[in-house]
């Protein structure tokens, strides 16, 4: 099991960073949104392995069993080694390569509520994002949101995953 989850969640890792790193270097000039939806379709890639990981301990190391409660946790942990990189990476990016990524992010959105929005709700949204923007300048609750993020999806592929996979004889 071991063998697998840091096979898979290493897979996982890897494709997660290389997709970010691609999309930073590559789609500079791609609007915010676009970027967002992007953004999560490398975390649904890069958790894929989840899929597969499951699938070769059960097929490669298990005799082609698997119930779902082992094949969640084996899901879980590679969910977690990928989620911590996307963490550390996001943090490397946002103190360090990009330090006004925030500030460019949170300039984009307001703008955007500003046309959409009437001007009483504009100022509560205002409000609400400058606590979020505080929030996010902590790289600990950055790391934290970015993980639980990634984490979260997951841990959804891995109750998907299980699901399918399970195999009891």
């Amino acid at each position: 099991m071991k063998k697998s989850v840091l096979r898979y969640g290493l897979f996982g890792s890897i494709t997660i960073c290389v997709l970010f790193l691609f999309s930073w270097f590559a789609l500079k000039g791609v609007d915010m949104s676009t970027q967002e939806v992007l953004g999560y379709a490398s975390m649904i890639i890069s958790l894929s392995f989840v899929y597969f990981g499951i699938k070769h301990f059960r097929d490669q190391e298990n005799q082609g069993r698997v119930t779902f409660k082992k094949g969640l946790i084996i899901g879980i942990l590679i969910s977690l080694i990928t989620a911590l990189a996307f963490g550390v990476l996001d943090v490397i990016y946002v103190k360090f390569i990009n330090p006004d990524f925030l500030t460019e992010y949170y300039e984009v959105v307001l703008n955007e509520m500003k046309e959409t929005l009437p001007a009483e709700e504009f100022k509560l949204e205002q409000a609400r994002m400058e606590a979020e923007k505080q929030l996010f300048a902590n790289p600990m609750m950055n790391f934290l949101i970015m993980f639980l993020t990634v984490f979260i999806i997951g841990f959804i592929i891995s109750l998907i995953s299980s699901l399918i996979l399970q195999r009891k004889s």
